[in-house]
C-alpha cells in the first residue's frame, strides 16, 4: 500500500503557497496545487483533500509528490502533455503550405480543412493548427483591383500630399456620393437579440424607394456636409458644390478630392468652377476609391445605420441618414492619414509583380 508523503513547510514556504492560494491574478492551476500542498501539510490524506476540491484523486497526489520531492518550484512547472510529437507536424507543414499557395482542389475554387487533410494524408486537426500557426485563411477572399491609370503616380502624390501636407488658408474636402441607397421594409417585424441568439430579421423586403447621399468631410476637422437628392447627374453635383461653398468660410481656398466619375468633370460644372476661382479639383486614380477618405465614412454609415435598418418610406430613410450625420458632426475627429507616396507605390508595384507572376492570373 502507497503512503502519501509528509509535508512539512518552512514559514517561508507556507507564506508562499497562502499568497499563491488567494492570489486574484494567480493562475487557476497554481492556486489549486498551493491549496493541495497546504491541506497535505494539516496532516489530510489524499482522498480527503480530493473530496474537498472536487478533483482527482491522482491529481491530488501527483502535486504532494512533486512538492515533497522538488519544492515550490515544482508547482509553478507544467507537466509534459500528451499529444502528436512535433515531428509529424514538420513531416506535413511544408506540403500543406504549398498546395494552399500553389494549387487549388479539382472540383473547388478553395481548399477545406478535411479536403487538404486528405490529400496530404494527415488529420484535420493537424490541418487546422498548421493553418492558424502560419496566418492561411483559404476560406476568405478580399476584393482588389489595381489601378491601370497612366498617371497613377502622379494623381497619387498629389491627393496623399494633400493628406499629409494641407495648404495654408485652405480647407481640404474628401467628397464623393453614395448612390441608390434603397428604403427597404422588411415583410415581417424582426426578432429580437437572446442569450444563445443573435437578432434576426426577414430576408425578404418590399423597396420604397432610392435616394443618393452626397458628402463631403473635412479633413481638418471631420465635419461632414451632406445632402440627400433622388438622382445623381451633373445637375445635383453642381447643386451640392454651391451648397459646399455657402457652408465652408468665404475667404478660404477649397481643395476637392473626388473620383473620376463622368458628371465630376462635366462641361457645365467646369463652366462654374471656372468662375469660383477657390475651388481646385483633386481627381483619384482610375480604380482607386480606397484613396478618397470619405468612402470610409460611407462604410461606417452602411454597417452602423443602413444593412440592418428598416424603413417604411423614402422620408424614414433620408432622416435616419441625416440623424447619423448629426450625430457625427456633434462630436467629430480629425482624420489622420500617415501613409506616404513613395510607400502606396512601392505596395502596388510589388503587387503588380505579384499579379504578373501569378499563372493563373
Amino acid at each position: 500500500m502507497r503512503i502519501a508523503p509528509s509535508i512539512n513547510l518552512s514559514k517561508e514556504e507556507k507564506k508562499t503557497l497562502l499568497k499563491w492560494s488567494h492570489g486574484r491574478s494567480t493562475p487557476a492551476r497554481l492556486v489549486q496545487r498551493a491549496t493541495i500542498v497546504l491541506m497535505a501539510a494539516q496532516g489530510l490524506q489524499n482522498k480527503d483533500i480530493a473530496n474537498e476540491l472536487g478533483i482527482m484523486r491522482r491529481t491530488v497526489s501527483r502535486w504532494r509528490t512533486r512538492f515533497a520531492e522538488v519544492g515550490l518550484s515544482a508547482l509553478e512547472k507544467d507537466l509534459p502533455r500528451g499529444g502528436r510529437h512535433a515531428t509529424e507536424r514538420a513531416k506535413y507543414e511544408a506540403a500543406i503550405i504549398k498546395k494552399v499557395q500553389e494549387e487549388k482542389p479539382e472540383y473547388a475554387t478553395h481548399w477545406t480543412t478535411r479536403e487538404l487533410a486528405q490529400a496530404v494524408g494527415t488529420s484535420q486537426n493537424l490541418v487546422f493548427r498548421v493553418l492558424r500557426a502560419n496566418g492561411f485563411k483559404p476560406h476568405l477572399v478580399k476584393t482588389f483591383k489595381i489601378s491601370n491609370d497612366p498617371n497613377f503616380d502622379e494623381k497619387l502624390r498629389d491627393v496623399v500630399g494633400l493628406y499629409l501636407y494641407p495648404p495654408e488658408h485652405a480647407l481640404v474636402l474628401s467628397v464623393d456620393e453614395k448612390s441608390s441607397i434603397q428604403a427597404l421594409d422588411r415583410t415581417q417585424p424582426e426578432l429580437p437579440i437572446k442569450k444563445g441568439r443573435c437578432g434576426t430579421m426577414t430576408h425578404d423586403y418590399k423597396r420604397n424607394g432610392t435616394t443618393t447621399l452626397f458628402a463631403a468631410i473635412d479633413m481638418a476637422h471631420g465635419k461632414i456636409i451632406s445632402s440627400c437628392m433622388d438622382r445623381h447627374r451633373h445637375q445635383e453635383w453642381l447643386a451640392f458644390l454651391k451648397q459646399i461653398n455657402r457652408e465652408t468660410p468665404s475667404d478660404l481656398d477649397l481643395h476637392l478630392i473626388v473620383d473620376n466619375y463622368a458628371t465630376h468633370k462635366h462641361p457645365k460644372v467646369n463652366a462654374w468652377l471656372a468662375q469660383h476661382p477657390r475651388f481646385h479639383i483633386h481627381f483619384t486614380p482610375t480604380s482607386s476609391s480606397w484613396l478618397n477618405v470619405i468612402e470610409g465614412f460611407f462604410a461606417k454609415l452602411t454597417q452602423k445605420r443602413l444593412r440592418r435598418g428598416v424603413f417604411k418610406s423614402l422620408d424614414e430613410l433620408k432622416h435616419a441618414i441625416h440623424e447619423f450625420i448629426r450625430a457625427h458632426n456633434q462630436n467629430p475627429t480629425p482624420f489622420k492619414w500617415t501613409a506616404t507616396a513613395q510607400k502606396i507605390i512601392e505596395k502596388v508595384g510589388r503587387a503588380r509583380i505579384a499579379m504578373n507572376n501569378d499563372p493563373s492570373a
